[in-house]
């Protein structure tokens, strides 16, 4: 009997893939492909919501996690994922700067938070209010991490490619079967796939659709990430991935005029030189109203678990939130209160009344 059955091979479910081996336990993971928002990512993490000018939900914590997670996967499958480079913040007025620094003086962003002005200059961008600088940043290369993830599973008959078909569950004293598969537990880590799962579609998961391009831009000479309204991360041979929009409406990952549109408008904003588009392309966040992850055990089924809700930040958030799981299926550990399913009770009960899972035995 396996320890894990894993639904999903996105950033939250390779995190947990990784916990789960670290501890010696076994497991198999089930991916159809049918969720692309991993692998699309702009990838950057940043402890700072700069828009806000508020410190990221245990920012301190995931960091020190995330870096101890990428380092062992980098070592385990010999190549380079996680990228640190600042994230300079471009200003637009003496106001900006002044706002910048009254942030900075805040306790709790003191760590994050430059106060001393970047006034390079780079070829491409004018900027004669220089730049803020956002300290223990970068980027995880999630496209390349995946594939290369997903071939480690293949090599070692860790993956299953197919559909997850939940009414195939039948629930036993040890824990579940799943067609010839018998697992204790089953981690359901399906991102915006989570609206066709019966047993935690109560769990009030919103997708936000995010379009980002690839750019070639010879005359653009940066070595840092630049955000603004959107980001600029330098990918290398001229080429920098700009992003993201914003649509709480499209549930689709396909690219849009409209998105197109928005962020032309944006680039022009902060860059002067041409570019040219080389890829455009789209993906559907699990995001949560309240801007936190969801985690933790099924109310009734106690072998089904979630790891979901990792929105914009999923390389910061996901080693952090499955060590959390996994502690907590493992030794009873509590999860956060923020983060727990359980602030959704009211949701699961009145989901009770309308519907319950089919097909399934006790």
């Amino acid at each position: 009997m396996l320890d894990y059955l894993i639904v999903g091979s996105g950033l939250a479910g390779i995190s947990f893939a990784e916990v789960a081996l670290k501890n010696n336990k076994t497991i198999l993971l089930i991916d159809d492909e049918s969720q692309n928002s991993s692998r699309v990512a702009g990838g950057l993490y940043n402890p700072v919501i700069l828009k806000r000018f508020s410190e990221v939900w245990n920012a301190k914590q995931q960091l020190v996690l995330m870096n101890d997670f990428y380092n062992q996967v980098e070592n385990k499958l010999k190549t380079k994922f996680n990228f640190q480079m600042p994230i300079l913040r471009k200003f637009f007025s003496i106001e900006e700067q002044n706002n910048w620094f009254a942030a900075s003086d805040k306790i709790n962003l003191e760590p994050f938070l430059s106060t001393k002005l970047i006034s390079k200059k780079f070829s491409g961008i004018d900027s004669p209010y220089d730049y803020g600088e956002v300290l223990h940043t970068g980027y995880v290369n999630t496209a390349l991490l995946l594939e290369k993830y997903k071939q480690y599973l293949i090599e070692n008959n860790l993956l299953l490619q197919a559909s997850f078909e939940s009414n195939d569950i039948e629930f036993l004293d040890s824990g579940i079967q799943y067609k010839n598969i018998q697992a204790k537990h089953i981690i359901f880590a399906e991102g915006f796939g989570l609206h066709k799962n019966p047993f935690f579609n109560y769990l009030p998961l919103d997708g936000t659709k995010g379009e980002l391009f690839i750019i070639k831009a010879p005359n653009l000479n940066l070595d840092v990430i630049v955000n603004t309204s959107v980001f600029i991360l330098p990918l290398g041979d001229n080429l920098f991935k700009v992003g993201a929009t914003y649509n709480w409406y499209d549930k689709t990952a396909d690219p849009t005029e409209e998105g197109k549109k928005e962020l032309l408008e944006r680039i022009k904003e902060i860059i002067t030189c041409d570019f040219e588009i080389v890829k455009h392309f789209g993906g559907v966040r699990p995001t949560v109203a309240d801007r936190r992850p969801i985690i933790g055990t099924h109310e009734e089924y106690k072998s089904l678990h979630i790891l979901n809700g990792l929105g914009t930040r999923g390389v910061m958030l996901g080693p952090a939130l499955a060590l959390t799981l996994f502690n907590h299926i493992e030794k009873g550990d509590p999860i956060d209160e923020e983060a727990d399913i359980k602030r959704f009770h009211k949701r699961y009960l009145k989901s009770l009344i309308s519907s319950r899972p089919q097909g399934h035995k006790k």
